[in-house]
C-alpha cells in the first residue's frame, strides 16, 4: 500500500510531502513520523490546497504536534481499564469493540488512539482469543475499528464477520476509508459486505471539502447495496469549529443519504492540544448549527471522558461542571 515516492502508489510519505509542502520541513516531518506515522493517501492529498487548509490541518504534521501539554492523556477515552482481553473494548454491556488493526491509510494527526510502539495486528493466537471470548460474552453488537478495519484484506474482513455471526447480530464496521482512500469500497467488498447484513457502516467526514467526486461514488456503491451508512464528525479547532462548516458538512452528508450520527468533542491525545477546544464553545457552536439544520441533519454532540464510562452529551458533561459518578466496569464471565 505504502510506496514512497512513486507517483503510482496510492500512499506517500515524509519524503514525497516534504518536496510538495516545503514549508513543513523535513525535520518537522521526521520527528512527527516518528512518534506517529505521516502518511496521505494521494486521493485526500488531491483534495490539499494548502499544508494549513482544512484538509492539510488533518493530514500534515504541526510543530505544535510535537509539544507536549499539561492536559494530554496517554489513553484519552480510558479503553485500557476496559480491555478484557487484548484487543478488545467493551464499555457497555450489550455491545464490544474490536480493533482488527492499527494500520490506517491516512493517520490524522488529532487521532486519540497513538501507539507507535505497539503491533500494527494482532497475532492469529490474540485474534482468535479476542473473537471467541466476543462470541461467549452475549453481546448483541460488535464495532469493527481501529486503526481501519477496512486497512485489513476482504478475506481477512469477511472471516471476521463470519465468525462472529451468528452469535453477534449486528457488526457496524468504523471506518475512514471511503473518505481517505475511496477506491477501497470496491465491488467485492461492497458484495461481500451487503451478503453479511445486517453490517452498519459508520464513516467519518470532518469538512465539506472531503466531499470529492471519487469520495461520492464510493457512499454511493453502499447505500445503493442497502448499506446503512452513518458520519462520525470530530470538532476540531481551525478545521471546522464554525456553524456555517459543521451545517453545511451535515447539509452534504444527507444530501448524499449518509445521516449525522455523532459531533465528537476532541479527546486529549498527545499531539493534538492545538485541536483542542473549550467544550462550553463547542455547545455553543452546536446550539447555532442546531438552529440552521433540520433534525435529520443534526448529530448528537458528545464527549468521551477519559474515566471509560462511554459517551456523554456535552451540554450534560458541561451542566456537570466535567464530573459524573464513575461506574463500574461492565460484568463478563470471561473478563481477565
Amino acid at each position: 500500500m505504502y510506496h514512497e515516492g512513486q507517483d503510482r502508489g496510492p500512499v506517500v510519505g515524509p519524503r514525497e510531502l516534504s518536496a510538495r509542502f516545503p514549508e513543513l520541513g523535513r525535520e518537522l516531518l521526521a520527528q512527527a513520523d516518528a512518534l506517529f506515522p505521516v502518511r496521505v493517501t494521494r486521493s485526500w492529498l488531491a483534495r490539499v490546497r494548502a499544508a494549513d487548509d482544512p484538509l492539510g490541518r488533518q493530514a500534515l504534521p504541526q510543530p505544535a504536534e510535537l509539544l507536549p501539554d499539561a492536559q494530554d492523556r496517554p489513553d484519552p477515552v480510558g479503553e485500557g481499564m476496559r480491555s478484557p482481553v487484548p484487543w478488545v473494548v467493551q464499555k457497555h454491556g450489550d455491545r464490544a469493540l474490536l480493533l482488527l488493526t492499527r494500520r490506517c491509510h491516512l493517520y490524522c494527526r488529532y487521532c486519540f488512539r497513538r501507539a507507535p510502539h505497539e503491533a500494527e495486528d494482532p497475532t492469529e493466537p490474540e485474534l482468535e482469543r479476542a473473537l471467541a471470548w466476543i462470541a461467549a460474552s452475549g453481546v448483541r453488537e460488535l464495532i469493527l475499528s481501529g486503526g481501519d478495519p477496512l486497512a485489513v484484506s476482504d478475506r481477512r474482513l469477511f472471516a471476521v464477520l463470519d465468525r462472529v455471526r451468528p452469535a453477534v447480530p449486528v457488526v457496524r464496521i468504523h471506518t475512514r476509508a471511503p473518505i481517505t482512500s475511496p477506491g477501497r469500497v470496491g465491488p467485492a467488498l461492497v458484495e461481500g459486505l451487503r451478503a453479511r447484513a445486517p453490517v452498519w457502516i459508520i464513516v467519518h467526514c470532518n469538512h465539506p471539502d472531503e466531499l470529492s467526486a471519487d469520495v461520492d461514488a464510493a457512499l454511493a456503491r453502499m447505500v445503493d447495496a442497502g448499506l446503512p451508512v452513518l458520519n462520525q464528525a470530530v470538532l476540531l479547532a481551525g478545521v471546522n469549529d464554525d456553524a456555517a462548516t459543521l451545517a453545511a458538512l451535515f447539509e452534504a452528508l444527507v444530501a448524499r443519504r449518509v445521516f449525522p450520527y455523532y459531533l465528537h468533542h476532541p479527546d486529549h491525545a498527545p499531539g493534538n492540544a492545538a485541536f483542542r477546544l473549550a467544550p462550553e464553545r463547542g455547545l455553543a457552536l452546536y446550539r447555532e448549527v442546531a438552529a440552521r439544520v433540520s433534525g435529520l441533519a443534526l448529530p448528537r454532540y458528545v464527549i468521551d471522558p477519559p474515566d471509560g464510562r462511554g459517551k456523554l452529551d456535552v451540554a450534560e458533561w458541561v451542566a456537570a461542571g466535567g464530573q459524573r459518578p464513575v461506574p463500574s466496569a461492565p460484568a463478563s464471565p470471561l473478563r481477565s
